[in-house]
């Protein structure tokens, strides 16, 4: 909306593209959280309806999905949590656990109106509303206790602090929310919609055939177990033992896997490298990117941005790659054989490639100073000696199996410019070490002089030395610094 606003006061010809927006990401999470609760209603019906042959029991389960989750979108209104990936997650964590407590409510219902239909026969309406408030009592407490266990056993991730804080906080509130939503829902709407809905003919559960075949299959099991008690704890400690080695050898990450619907392609060249080659080579791989049919945009970034919290060397370059949707992507093909055959396209000599996706770098990036999942660092004193040892390590980790695109950060090899100032010959030309800073600042980096208005807009004029000369160590020697008014002269830079 904002860039709508501005645009017509842009410059001819100037246009502003989004090219890169994660609210999609966003949308895409809220229509996972949409087919998730469908899905789990459809499933939810189906179960109740095959156990219990009760259409009303059906709707009384499952309308307490749609109306656990806008419970907890008014708790997230209340105490200011944005819909993000990580509320999100906790909403669609607790959908599973949502229709517990209802069906054991509604369970405990059927199977009193069924014995009091076959010892009474044709019940009334007082019949059913009196059974349906006695079901209530007899499981209502027991179902809001277990739901508020299960809201106090998230109380542990409130303590997180520092960065795990900030990114699992909302999904334990929002899974807390859901489950107060469902404890609340089981103890008021639910029984006051068993007094409405409790009607018809309930069929009890040795009549239902389903219900007859699994207590078929589990009568043998239950005897056998309560016969055998310590051959069964036998196996169960056995079974447990089995598991905590597999346990222990299981692999770790901070963050779980996440298609974000696009890539971030981080390859670094020779520290060498200037900055008009690091263009070129950023163009060829931009346009070598966007001849996969399944690539949308992609955006190339070289070099820092204009603060001083961001250290990216000019080495290192970034580009952001949006995919189409899946739907339009060739058949059969999938995420991973994008990055493979762009991985094969984009073997430059002198670039190592790297591949990973814009929000879990910025999270790794923050978390660790590491672009990767996996980094090793090396301290030390000595320059060399560091990069002796980082080449070593990358040179064994290369043996490991599975490891890919393994990089050791080059922190030598670049051209850098060293002037040390003689602090001596200052003095004797009678000159100030901020003049002769002055003047290198100038011829090299250059400063600005003054500012050309154009209309609304504005240009500043900076003034320096031609590249030739700024390339050029024994010119730079020669660099004119003035000395005093009074004594009209000067001394070469070379001599300071």
């Amino acid at each position: 909306q904002r860039i709508t606003e501005i645009s017509p006061g842009l410059p001819k010809g100037v246009e502003i593209k989004t090219a890169y927006d994660r609210s999609s990401l966003i949308m895409a999470a809220v229509g996972t959280l949409k087919r998730a609760l469908i899905e789990e209603a459809i499933v939810v019906g189906l179960v109740v309806l095959l156990f219990l042959l009760h259409v009303r029991s059906v709707i009384r389960v499952i309308i307490e999905i749609p109306v656990a989750v806008l419970i907890a979108f008014i708790f997230m209104k209340l105490f200011g949590i944005t819909s993000n990936i990580m509320s999100l997650g906790g909403i669609a964590i607790a959908i599973g656990v949502i229709v517990d407590a209802s069906i054991v409510l509604v369970e405990n219902a059927y199977r009193n109106v069924a014995r009091a239909q076959e010892e009474k026969g044709e019940l009334t309406t007082d019949d059913y509303i009196e059974i349906s408030i006695r079901s209530a009592k007899q499981v209502g407490p027991a179902i809001f206790y277990s739901v508020a266990i299960m809201v106090v056993s998230f109380l542990p991730v409130f303590l997180l602090e520092g960065q795990e804080g900030k990114l699992f906080r909302p999904l334990a509130l929002t899974k807390t929310f859901v489950l107060a939503g469902s404890a609340i829902i089981a103890i008021t709407l639910v029984p006051m919609l068993m007094t409405m809905l409790t009607r018809g003919k309930f069929r009890s559960e040795q009549k239902n055939p389903i219900t007859r075949f699994l207590n078929w299959i589990y009568a043998p099991v239950i005897h056998w177990v309560l016969k055998y008690r310590k051959t069964t704890i036998v196996l169960n400690v056995i079974a447990l033992l089995i598991t905590v080695p597999m346990i222990l050898s299981m692999g770790s990450e901070f963050m779980p896997p996440l298609d974000e619907g696009s890539l971030l392609f981080m390859p670094v060249t020779l520290p060498s490298a200037s900055i008009t080659e690091v263009n070129r080579i950023m163009q060829v791989q931009d346009a070598i990117i966007m001849s996969v049919p399944e690539v949308e945009t992609v955006l190339g970034k070289a070099g820092k941005a204009e603060t001083s919290t961001d250290p990216a060397p000019v080495s290192m370059l970034e580009s952001i790659i949006l995919l189409k949707p899946k739907e339009q992507w060739r058949p059969g093909i999938t995420k991973n054989d994008i990055i493979s055959e762009l991985d094969a396209k984009l073997q430059i000599p002198g670039v190592r490639n790297g591949w990973t996706q814009p929000i879990i770098n910025r999270i790794n990036m923050l978390s660790t100073g590491v672009r990767t999942d996996l980094g090793v660092k090396i301290f030390g004193k000595d320059l060399d000696t560091l990069e002796q040892l980082a080449i070593r390590a990358e040179q064994i980790l290369r043996k490991v199996p599975g490891a890919a695109d393994l990089y050791a950060e080059r922190t030598q090899g670049g051209r850098f410019l060293n002037i040390k100032i003689d602090r001596e010959a200052v003095a004797r030309y009678g000159i100030n070490i901020g003049d002769v800073q002055d003047v290198i600042e100038t011829a090299i980096g250059g400063q600005n002089i003054g500012t050309v208005i154009d209309g609304r807009q504005r240009f500043p004029i900076r003034v320096r030395y031609e590249r030739e000369m700024r390339n050029n160590v024994e010119a730079l020697k020669n660099l004119l610094v003035p000395t005093s008014a009074s004594s009209g002269g000067g001394a070469m830079s070379g001599e300071t």
